[in-house]
Order: C-alpha cells, then structure tokens, then sequence
C-alpha cells in the first residue's frame, strides 16, 4: 500500500480519542508530503538538524514532535519550530530548555519520559525523579508539563510488553490527579506494539514504518 493508504487505514482503525504521530526521521520530504495530502498534521523526528531543515521546507501547519534523545547544545535547533517534545529524560535536559525558554520568552510543552523497559539502552527517568520534579514545577515557568512518555521493551513477549506500559499508564493516572487536566498526554506505543500501547490506555502512538516503510 501507499503511504497516503496507509495513514488512512491506521486512523481508521485508532480509536477517536488516540492522536496518531508519524514518524518521519530518515525519510525525504516527499514521503511527508504524501502522508500531508492524506491529512496527516503530527510528524515526528529524532534528530535536531533534520528537524530544523524540515521545519523550515516543509508546510508551516505540520505539528513537529521531537523523540530522539536531545543533547542540551541542540535545545536552540528545535525551539520554538517544536510542537511538543517527547523525550525529556533528565532534570538537566529540563532546567536547560527552560533556560533557553525563559531567554527567548516562549514556553515548551514537554512530556517526561518514564523508564520503563529492561533494557539499559533505553533513556528515561523512574517515577520517584518524575514525581519530585512535579512537586517543583514552579520553578520551570517556561515548560508546559503534558504528560508522559515511555518505551518498551523490544521483545516478542507480548506480557512483558503490557506490564511495561500499565505501569506507566498507573504513574500517569497517580500524576494527572494533581496536576489537572492540562497533563493529558500519554505517549506510548510504536509500529510493533500500538496495539497494545492503546489496550493499556495509552492516548498518542509514534508510527514509522507500519506508514512509510522500513528504513535503511
């Protein structure tokens, strides 16, 4: 199928209340193009300087989200073209875009990734530095907090898989109490395991190649 066919039929089968993000790093601007015209609006990238090229050559109504790990250096290369980023893995990272906000007078909504996978290749943060970094939201004035972002393990073990996200869907729901109802993204989900991402309660999937391909 093409890709416009394909981000048809996924959304078709998403339920209304699950944003579908396409991910689109590594692929040219026709590919994001295609999957445009189909009406796709949200698009992600992993990589600041492929962002930055696409953020300026591409429609200015897309949604960019960033997912990669973000090295502090590059935080001026994404904002403020950046819809949201996904990936905010350290207290550092977040003290040094709210830095680059407050500088530059804008605000960054940002979702807090929560370690959730068995593998140290992952990056992320667990549940007790997310919770301390809530209670002291006031001092990162420049950073709107969404909600949460997570991966899981890459592993055929379909248990092991839902364990993963209903754990970060249980501090998701802890959080969302107290913090109301501007933290209500969850972030969950790619090619491999959306489904079951969504089954757990997750509200947005980063979709790549089950749209555009695999990539070489």
């Amino acid at each position: 199928m093409s890709i416009a066919q394909n981000i048809i039929k996924i959304k078709s089968e998403l339920p209304p209340d699950v944003n579908l993000v396409a991910v689109s790093k590594f692929k040219p601007n026709e590919d994001i193009l295609e999957a445009y015209n189909a009406g796709q609006r949200d698009f992600a990238e992993s990589r600041p300087q492929e962002l930055s090229a696409k953020i300026r050559e591409l429609p200015q109504d897309i949604l960019w989200h960033f997912i990669g790990h973000l090295q502090t250096n590059k935080i001026k290369m994404i904002l403020p073209g950046v819809h949201l980023i996904h990936s905010v893995d350290s207290e550092r990272l977040l003290v040094e875009i709210n830095k680059f906000c407050e500088k530059n007078n804008i605000v960054a909504e940002c979702l807090l990734q929560l370690y959730i996978a068995s593998e140290e290749s992952k990056q992320g943060m667990d549940s007790v530095e997310i919770i301390d970094i809530l209670s002291r939201k006031d001092q990162f004035k420049s950073i709107r907090f969404r909600g949460l972002m997570g991966m899981a393990s890459l592993t055929n073990d379909e248990q092991q898989i839902r364990r993963e996200f209903l754990n970060l869907k249980a501090v998701f729901e802890k959080l969302k109490m107290s913090e109301g109802a501007e933290f209500d993204t969850l972030s969950m989900g790619m090619s491999d395991d959306y489904p079951i991402a969504i089954e757990c309660g997750g509200n947005m999937v980063r979709i790549g190649s089950k749209i555009f391909g695999t990539r070489y």
